[in-house]
């Protein structure tokens, strides 16, 4: 089984994530490949650099090259039950789904929560004001442009939409209704 995570930023897909891993879920992004693009050419990895990073790698090894990148990673560490963080574009759903058991999550909260949980996590990169915040937001949402982030597009594909207004045993209610054979299993302490 594998479970995507898609979601705009402070929806909380870390914590969902970290739910699945709770249950013995090994845990990949496909952030984690931009990641290390930008430390091999030198790059700081910072919000906007990843957006940038992100894009470069699509744009030259084609818009589902993140989900290929996440699939050949998986098969090389085994298993069968995978968390895959940060799925922002459709053909990396597109990519996914040729996985056996594959299923994409859309986490949702409203803008100001997630702005919250945003200032409070204190990424480097992040907002620090609400209206910048929205405007990192905006250049996520929806492209004409194969290889930028399509989070909108990338929402309309998931098998099961979210909410995550509340608070964290809210959400794991949620999820435990969602996947309750997952719910189940045994937690895995660190």
């Amino acid at each position: 089984m594998i479970i995507g995570l898609t979601g705009r930023n402070g929806a909380g897909k870390g914590t969902v994530a970290a739910w699945f891993t709770a249950r013995g879920f090994q845990y990949t992004s496909m952030s984690d490949a931009i990641r290390r693009d930008l430390r091999d050419r030198g790059l700081e990895v910072t919000r906007d650099n990843l957006i940038a990073g992100g894009r470069r790698l699509r744009r030259e090894g084609g818009a589902a090259v993140l989900g290929t990148r996440s699939l050949h990673h998986i098969a090389e560490l085994g298993g069968d039950r995978w968390v895959v963080d940060s799925v922002r574009n459709p053909a990396e759903v597109q990519a996914l789904r040729i996985a056996p058991d594959f299923g994409l999550l859309d986490v949702h909260a409203n803008a100001r929560t997630r702005y919250e949980r945003v200032v409070t996590r204190n990424r480097g990169g992040d907002a620090t004001t609400f209206e910048e915040f929205l405007r990192q937001e905006q250049a996520e949402l929806d492209s004409t442009d194969v290889a930028a982030q399509q989070l909108i597009a990338t929402a309309a594909l998931a098998d099961l939409h979210v909410e995550n207004d509340g608070d964290v045993a809210a959400l794991h209610a949620v999820l435990a209704a969602a996947y309750p054979s997952v719910a189940a299993l045994p937690t895995v302490k660190p």
